[in-house]
């Protein structure tokens, strides 16, 4: 027997195991940095999550083949448009028809149904898609994300559901919207690539539109209209919401005390913002003045639906009366439906807020609603929603105003407008010099993940106390 013929065979695809060992040694590292972090603070992941999308989508939207001019986007520019799709504001600084390519909007088209999934959503994915798992604790945030529509083993069918809930309601409005570009006139390919973009961009309430003019030119066509704010108002409402239909329909009995307060809140303040609106504007000829009675209701409801996360316009928001900006500024901060893709402070917590000083004007020692009683805790995660709310607005409106000399009510405005990620705005956001876009853009990142998180972190922070000092109650009032 020759000495090559007593030697072992060598496999082709054989490597040592120090370098297989070496070669799985990051990813590794990275599953269990991210178990460590779902595990321990979910919370923080998920801003984690949402900060390095926002980055990589930043860097997509500067290269030159995103623009259609074929240069680099200036950072600023690049990093305000990905994190208003990424937390579906729809504020932005350049024209989305005008400025950007197929590619470019087709990036931002992926940022809004990315972040319309949710913070919380993105986190639980992520730590499923790396980690294989989640903890306990990770469990916990994502179903109470979910506002606990399922035991804690079935989480990773809650966030399919999430999933297949987006996909297929974007799909039943891209099927409403394209017969109606094709009668347009617009070609095959465009009136598809409109209907979906519309689709996505309203469902997710972003307020991107693929027209340089925007939907004005559509303001009387209701079977653009009609879907668009369908779109709007079912994504405003929450997938937990979305879920409990599905499950029991318009059974109202079987709703759970999230999803019967969500629906109340909600209808209230649409059908408040729709007489407020149409009383306010009614004889302004700047903007429905002129036109005839089923157009002007017509404005005024899909006014009241936008304006509380939508972002479409079919008036310039600078020609509406002063007392119309300000109802448009309470409503964009009251926003839509807990984990949902509106923003704002939600519904449910000012639900909870006036269930709160009803009692107290009666002398209740309990906050109820609907044969339920609500947590002190919970009551305290709102209060600390809406106080951390007003203070980045008005931390980021005195930023706003020495930066760029405009009124205070366009300021407020447009402060208000990125904080509640409702896309609403004067066109102050394109005026503004870099400081003030980059004030914009913290202020959408922080009122997108900010308080969500806050919320999220606070509900299941609870210490154990060995004593407790004396009680004192200060004088309030």
């Amino acid at each position: 027997m020759t000495q090559s013929q007593s030697r072992p065979r060598t496999p082709a695809n054989w490597h040592p195991a120090g370098q297989e060992r070496e070669g799985l040694w990051i990813l590794t590292r990275l599953r269990d940095f991210v178990d460590d972090i779902a595990n321990t603070s979910p919370a923080r992941l998920a801003l984690t999550v949402f900060a390095a999308v926002c980055l990589v989508f930043t860097l997509l939207l500067s290269l030159p083949v995103s623009s259609a001019a074929g240069t680099v986007t200036p950072v600023h520019q690049a990093m305000f448009t990905a994190v208003s799709a990424v937390c579906v504001t729809g504020l932005t600084v350049v024209s989305t028809a005008v400025h950007w390519s197929f590619f470019g909007q087709l990036v931002i088209l992926i940022g809004i149904f990315i972040g319309g999934l949710g913070t919380l959503t993105l986190a639980s994915l992520l730590a499923l898609m790396v980690g294989k798992r989640l903890g306990v604790r990770g469990k916990i945030i994502a179903a109470e994300s979910m506002n606990n529509a399922g035991r804690l083993g079935e989480v990773g069918t809650l966030l399919r559901i999430v999933i297949t809930t987006s996909v297929v309601i974007e799909g039943i409005l891209a099927l409403a919207l394209i017969p109606r570009f094709l009668t347009l006139g617009e070609p095959f390919w465009q009136a598809v690539w409109h209907g979906i973009f519309y689709a996505i961009s309203s469902f997710n309430n972003a307020g991107f539109t693929p027209h340089s003019d925007g939907i004005v030119p559509y303001e009387t066509d209701l079977w653009i209209l009609v879907p668009l704010m369908l779109g709007v108002f079912l994504g405003s409402l929450g997938f937990p919401v979305v879920m409990v239909l599905q499950q029991n329909g318009l059974n109202w009995k079987k709703w759970n005390l999230h999803t019967k307060l969500t629906i109340q809140v909600s209808f209230i303040l649409l059908a408040a913002g729709t007489v407020l609106w149409a009383l306010m504007e009614w004889d302004n000829l700047r903007t429905i003045g002129t036109m005839d009675l089923g157009d002007k209701v017509t404005h005024a409801l899909f006014a009241s639906v936008m304006m509380r996360s939508g972002g479409f316009n079919l008036v310039d928001q600078n020609q509406m009366e002063s007392t119309t900006m300000l109802l448009t500024d309470a409503l964009m901060f009251a926003g839509g439906g807990s984990a949902s893709t509106a923003g704002g402070i939600k519904v449910t917590t000012i639900a909870v807020m006036f269930l709160a000083i009803v009692a107290e004007g009666r002398g209740d020692t309990d906050v109820k609603a609907y044969g339920r009683t609500i947590p002190q805790g919970t009551m305290r995660v709102a209060i600390s929603v809406i106080v951390a709310g007003a203070t980045l607005v008005s931390v980021s409106a005195f930023f706003l105003l020495h930066v760029s000399g405009a009124s205070l009510d366009r300021v407020l405005f447009e402060t208000i407008s990125a904080f509640a990620t409702c896309g609403l705005s004067t066109n102050l956001s394109a005026e503004v010099p870099p400081s003030g876009v980059y004030v914009l853009t913290a202020l959408m990142f922080a009122g997108r993940v900010g308080t969500v998180t806050l919320a999220a972190a606070l509900a299941l922070r609870q210490r154990s106390q060995l004593y407790h000092y004396p009680e004192e109650r200060p004088i309030i009032g």
